[in-house]
């Protein structure tokens, strides 16, 4: 086991970074606390940009304020689930811990979610309430009657938009909008925000470190969808990890926000981290490489953090060939494994730009908020994801044991600290499973994933023990692909398998035996994959269908989906030995 701030030897971050205190003093607060108590010491910095247009500390507090009065006013209380289905925009952030102010608990979703996935996240949360865009309102309204949601708010992206942007905006992404019907049973937001203006007391909830804040979902140890409970010690530890973790860190520095709210990541490190210590956000709506590319330069972003494929992308974009780089402080990268190929052709473009870093690789799990380990700025070691966080303890143990292994022995990953999450929401079968006391009197979270650890701590990732498919950062459960593919009408049986990509890393593939009857076609193929795109969200889509008589068996008659995953590597050998003729 390998503790950050031991006492009886000096660990990676003590000895790469000097005087680094391993064991840290954590806000008591709520995550807003944390956030006002920044606006306090800082009110006339920059909280955020948004296409061109800058926000300052004091004035993202008081739109929090009145946010917080609206949820107020239409009758949110505390321990009240609201769900945010927005992407990285002001009124993400401003609902995000004005939900926090009320005492109530933010269920954050994809907002490119398919219906009937937005469906069960309602129900699952018990949401009172839910925000979104107009350009989602109607899946909303089409599942509403499904749900016990009593207010949907429309927020627009033209709303907080300049004047000239705003013009841009309508004549080109804005025209693409559905109007909504005036009668429509929802709350604007420009209205929702008026709702509040004669609320003046009783709005704020007292909330202590410890209580329930935050939802974010994953597949668990299952691969059942899961809403993961996190506190606000959760987030605030997190933030005072981090920066601790990047002493070069000082307040003001930027941010490149492009991973999404609903993912830990994104919410965790660009946004909490950086707006709990004075830090300022460029927020990023929608990502493309290019518009990466460009607001790296533009707002000479001093940290970037992103997935594998992110920086794949980024690598081809014709605008950085004589981009200088030299302002970067850190460089992440997390959500999926970084080959050892990609971190040399990144760090090698990094430093024919100027740039004094060199991409420093993270691990961690949704269930403790995201990132819990991460490489030290002037200590890395091949093949490593680095070493715990201040206060984290990580050990390798037998595989669903609490056996220890020996230094060098590949076993399953345990993490434990105080990011670790509260529980799973309504599965307490699966939360005892998953956060276990040990002897040692830390509760263990056992993440399913397989690595080892080498005598000076740091960890090394090789593999997941359950079934899991991600691509572009993002997790697919095939086991859930299979239960939403099963259920349609013109299926037998389905198979999911991730089929290896050279961009998304992995890309997600179907195997599909029909019914009796049912006919191998064009037709088939078209109302199945309409069928998908109205059960499953964008990015977990199938790129392809395969029709097959009869799906593989193992011995004692499960899918072989091992085979047939073996059947594409052989499939993309062959093709990358023609490459060359053709």
């Amino acid at each position: 086991m390998v503790f950050a701030g031991s006492t009886t030897a000096k660990t990676p971050w003590e000895s790469s970074m000097g005087g680094i205190p391993m064991k840290l003093d954590y806000f008591e607060g709520s995550m807003v606390d944390a956030v006002e108590k920044a606006a306090t010491e800082n009110p006339n910095q920059i909280a955020f940009d948004f296409m061109g247009s800058h926000v300052t500390y004091r004035t993202m507090v008081e739109e929090i304020v009145r946010c917080a009065k609206s949820l107020k006013t239409i009758g949110v209380r505390k321990d009240d689930r609201v769900t945010i289905a927005l992407p990285n925009c002001p009124q993400a952030l401003y609902m995000f811990y004005a939900v926090n102010m009320v005492g109530a608990i933010a269920n954050m979703i994809h907002p490119l979610s398919a219906e009937k996935e937005i469906e069960f996240y309602l129900n699952e949360s018990q949401s009172y309430a839910a925000i979104t865009l107009d350009q989602f309102y109607d899946k909303f309204e089409r599942i509403r009657q499904n749900t016990c949601v009593d207010h949907i708010i429309i927020a627009s992206v033209k709303d907080e938009l300049s004047k000239p942007v705003k013009a841009g905006y309508m004549l080109t992404e804005g025209r693409k909008v559905q109007k909504i019907p005036s009668d429509a049973p929802v709350i604007r937001w420009k209205e929702f925000l008026r709702m509040g203006r004669h609320c003046y007391h009783n709005y704020r909830v007292q909330r202590e470190a410890d209580d329930p804040a935050v939802i974010l979902y994953s597949g668990g140890t299952t691969g059942k969808t899961k809403g993961i409970v996190l506190t606000n010690l959760n987030f605030n530890a997190l933030g005072l990890q981090v920066a601790t973790a990047n002493p070069m860190y000082r307040v003001g520095d930027t941010m490149l926000a492009a991973m999404p709210l609903f993912h830990g990541f994104g919410l965790g490190v660009c946004i909490h981290t950086m707006l709990s210590r004075g830090g300022r956000c460029i927020l990023v709506p929608r990502f493309t490489a290019k518009s990466y590319a460009k607001l790296i330069v533009k707002y000479r972003c001093n940290f970037i953090a992103g997935v594998p494929t992110l920086y794949e992308a980024l690598l081809r974009v014709p605008s950085m060939k004589n981009a200088d780089l030299s302002f970067l402080k850190g460089v992440f990268s997390g959500g999926d494994s970084l080959s050892i190929e990609l971190k040399k052709k990144l760090d090698a473009f990094l430093y024919e730009h100027n740039a004094v870093v060199q991409v420093r690789e993270g691990y961690g799990t949704t269930e403790t908020v995201t990132a819990c380990c991460l490489t030290p700025p002037h200590m890395f070691k091949e093949g490593s994801i680095g070493v715990p966080f201040p206060d984290t303890y990580i050990k390798i143990v037998k595989p669903g044991t609490d056996e220890e292994l020996p230094y060098g022995e590949e076993g399953e990953i345990l993490l434990a600290g105080p990011t670790v999450m509260k529980e799973y929401m309504n599965q307490p079968e699966e939360t005892a499973d998953t956060l276990r006391r040990h002897k040692d009197g830390l509760t263990w979270v056992y993440t399913g994933d397989l690595g080892l650890m080498d005598s000076e701590g740091f960890i090394y990732f090789k593999g997941r023990a359950k079934r899991i498919i991600i691509t572009s950062g993002y997790n697919v459960y095939p086991a859930q692909l299979e239960n939403l593919i099963d259920a349609c009408d013109l299926v037998q049986m389905s198979c999911i398998i991730g089929v290896p990509d050279p961009y998304k890393i992995q890309k997600v593939k179907a195997f599909i035996q029909l019914k009796p009857g049912v006919p191998e076609g064009e037709e088939t193929r078209a109302a199945l994959m309409a069928y998908c795109k109205k059960h499953i969200a964008k990015y977990a889509l199938p790129y392809d269908i395969e029709f097959r008589k009869e799906l593989p068996k193992t011995l004692v008659g499960k899918v072989a989906y091992r085979k047939l995953e073996e059947e594409e590597l052989e499939k993309e050998k062959q093709r990358a030995q023609e490459q060359p003729e053709a």
